[in-house]
């Protein structure tokens, strides 16, 4: 069996993510979507609302997926969870080079985990967390970019009417 991480922040999730998740549920045989709680950043939803849109937007549809939380080094939570596979999803050379960098030191600390590069469908390799929080914050439309329940909750969270 080989189980896969795919961590990150999902600070929102996106359709990028979830378009990184399904594949991800179609190349392994069971997915840790693990959510990381920076201590450096100020998220916009908690670890706790994080894994509630895990829960009611990605877990029906995907069986082999389930959601942690963590933080640390990430290769210390894979050797704890039993993973073999890293994923991460790059959208352009300035994702590659920084992903890269994070690959090889991963493997330098424990060389028995891999690290594996999905590109996200063409229609999200612009998108991030970072743009779509920045976009709701300023009134604009993120339909399409998040799913609706995550739309809603950024619409509430900036106190925006949809």
């Amino acid at each position: 069996m080989t189980r896969a991480l795919y961590p990150g922040s999902f600070d929102p999730l996106t359709n990028g993510h979830i378009d990184i998740i399904e594949r991800s549920a179609r190349l392994f045989d069971e997915v840790i979507v693990a959510i990381l709680t920076n201590t450096q950043k100020e998220p916009l939803f908690s670890p706790d609302e994080r894994l509630e849109i895990m829960h009611e937007i990605v877990q029906p549809r995907f069986k082999n997926v389930r959601f942690d939380v963590f933080n640390g080094l990430l290769v210390d939570y894979a050797r704890e969870s039993q993973a073999q596979v890293i994923v991460r999803g790059i959208r352009a050379i300035s994702d590659y080079e920084y992903e890269l960098q994070m690959a090889m030191m991963n493997r330098r600390l424990n060389s028995e985990v891999e690290t594996v590069f999905l590109i996200p469908a063409e229609s999200y390799s612009y998108l991030s967390s970072r743009l779509v929080k920045e976009i709701a914050q300023l009134g604009g439309a993120v339909k399409g970019l998040v799913p609706e329940s995550v739309e809603r909750r950024l619409m509430k969270k900036f106190k925006k009417d949809l």
